[in-house]
């Protein structure tokens, strides 16, 4: 059996491989992706004060630490029993609207965007953020940086750093804005909003316009039928910061709806011995292993999900892309992988409108941004739309607010078995047999995954894995002589 390795995969956050074995026919046995990384973040958070997590849970991730300061925020609110006060949770959800918006704009651009601006099968060395500004040009090269430049100036005026925010508290934030900060923060939400605007026009000139893109998207070989998890309002309509989680079906219909603190009554856990990453399913469907269909339990928690998910959006100008792309797509739901970079277009549209709808709101630079805790903690779920999917943290304490037990579900773990189902699907139905295999072919399998904007640091958490290794012995010449492998498969 000969086997193709992927070795790194490329634009992610953390590292990883893929290995594609093949048959004697050369058509496509197995393909696996496989996370060498182990961080343990569940375990070394155990026996410090819930107090810490904020401010230690942030580090998992240098991409997003905005998710993980908030949904860790939020487990302290439960944990202490503490309801924060309205200008503090207007505050930090025009926080995280900023993050969103600042966020979206980085994948698109830098992660996802290489593969549709210059090509997939664009040459290696040109295939990144510095190939997309030599073919683009500098006044588009400008807007973005402008946007990325915007959203950490303004996360550091209000979350105390530009990565990894310190604000955060049980019962609020530690300081709120002024008038002359709100003035700003509202003039920097509508420039990002016409840039919300400027890249929807821009995926619709470049890919939409563009037939092969179309018909990529299209393409069997990057859809899945699994069911679709988001956050949603009163309304059912996507929400980041706060909400119910409700799950739908292949189908689009109503799976379930449900407070974040009973998630455990709806999702469980599966563990594989060959990787640190969990593989969270819907219980009451179960474990079928890594298969589509209403009878699987396996679900995905991206962009696209989320409006899968959902019946709209809260914005007017996100609400008509929202309708323009189903139009588009032949209606709800829409289960092809690379439709979520479209998706993710429309979120950002929506951060930056709700971005300008929490400015101008009148409550936004009240004094009263913290209520202090009294009661006795002992366990608390917090729960937040990280963009690359569903983010939950649940914490235990003893009585003294010591952590004695902590569990972290956050959006790439929710899109694991999708992932690895996805690159497994794209290969086999990319490679046929006999055919001569390009880089530029391996690298539209690697946008299988890419689609998910996957965070691996912050995925690989716990433990049930153990570490895979390969040694390989050569002459001096380079003539291997043996190789030693263990738990690789």
């Amino acid at each position: 059996m000969k086997r193709i390795s992927i070795d790194p995969i490329t634009r992610l956050e953390g590292h990883g491989k893929i290995d594609i074995f093949l048959n004697e026919d050369g058509g496509v046995a197995n393909a696996y992706v496989q996370v060498p990384e182990l961080r343990g973040f569940e375990t070394f958070c155990l026996n410090r004060p819930a107090e810490d997590m904020p401010n230690l849970t942030d580090r998992i991730c240098g991409v997003c630490p905005e998710a993980h300061h908030m949904a860790s925020t939020k487990a302290l609110d439960a944990l202490f029993h503490v309801d924060p006060p309205p200008t503090a949770k207007k505050l930090r959800e025009l926080f995280y609207s900023i993050f969103f918006t600042t966020d979206h704009t980085t994948h698109f651009y830098a992660l996802a965007g290489p593969d549709f601006v210059m090509g997939p099968d664009a040459p290696v060395a040109e295939r990144n953020i510095l190939g997309i500004i030599k073919k683009v040009g500098m006044e588009i090269a400008g807007k973005v940086l402008k946007m990325r430049h915007d959203g950490h100036h303004l996360i550091k005026m209000i979350g105390g750093r530009p990565v990894h925010p310190n604000w955060g508290l049980p019962g609020g934030v530690s300081r709120g804005i002024n008038e002359e900060q709100r003035a700003e923060i509202e003039k920097l939400g509508r420039d990002a909003v016409e840039f919300g605007k400027f890249s929807i026009q821009l995926f619709n000139d470049i890919v939409l316009g563009n037939s092969d893109y179309v018909a990529l998207i299209k393409n069997d070989a990057f859809v899945h039928k699994t069911y679709n998890m988001g956050t949603v309002d009163k309304n059912n309509h996507v929400n980041f910061y706060d909400g119910m989680i409700r799950v739908v079906g292949p189908d689009g219909t109503e799976h379930a709806k449900y407070h974040p603190k009973d998630y455990q009554d709806y999702v469980a856990e599966h563990v594989e011995p060959w990787s640190y990453l969990k593989f969270p399913y819907l219980k009451k469907v179960g474990w079928k292993g890594f298969e589509d269909g209403t009878e699987s339990g396996v679900y995905k928690a991206t962009p696209l999900s989320r409006l899968n998910a959902a019946d709209g959006m809260a914005t007017p100008l996100a609400q008509t892309e929202y309708e323009r792309m189903y139009d588009t797509l032949g209606g709800k739901p829409v289960n092809h992988t690379l439709a979520t970079h479209w998706a993710r277009l429309v979120e950002l549209l929506y951060a930056a409108e709700r971005w300008v709808e929490l400015a101008t709101d009148p409550e936004i630079t009240g004094k009263e941004f913290r209520v202090l805790p009294t009661e006795t903690p002992d366990e608390g779920v917090g729960e937040v739309e990280a963009p690359r999917g569903t983010l939950t943290h649940h914490y235990w304490t003893d009585e003294r607010g010591i952590l004695t037990q902590v569990n972290l579900i956050v959006g790439t773990t929710n899109n694991n078995a999708p992932i690895h189902m996805s690159v497994n699907k794209a290969a086999e139905g990319l490679i046929q047999p006999g055919a001569k295999i390009k880089e530029g072919l391996l690298n539209t399998i690697e946008m299988a995954y890419r689609a998910y904007d996957p965070c691996m640091a912050c995925a690989t958490h716990s433990l049930p894995g153990q570490m895979p290794m390969e040694v390989i012995i050569r002459a001096p010449d380079g003539e291997v002589i043996d190789r030693l492998t263990q738990n690789l498969g």
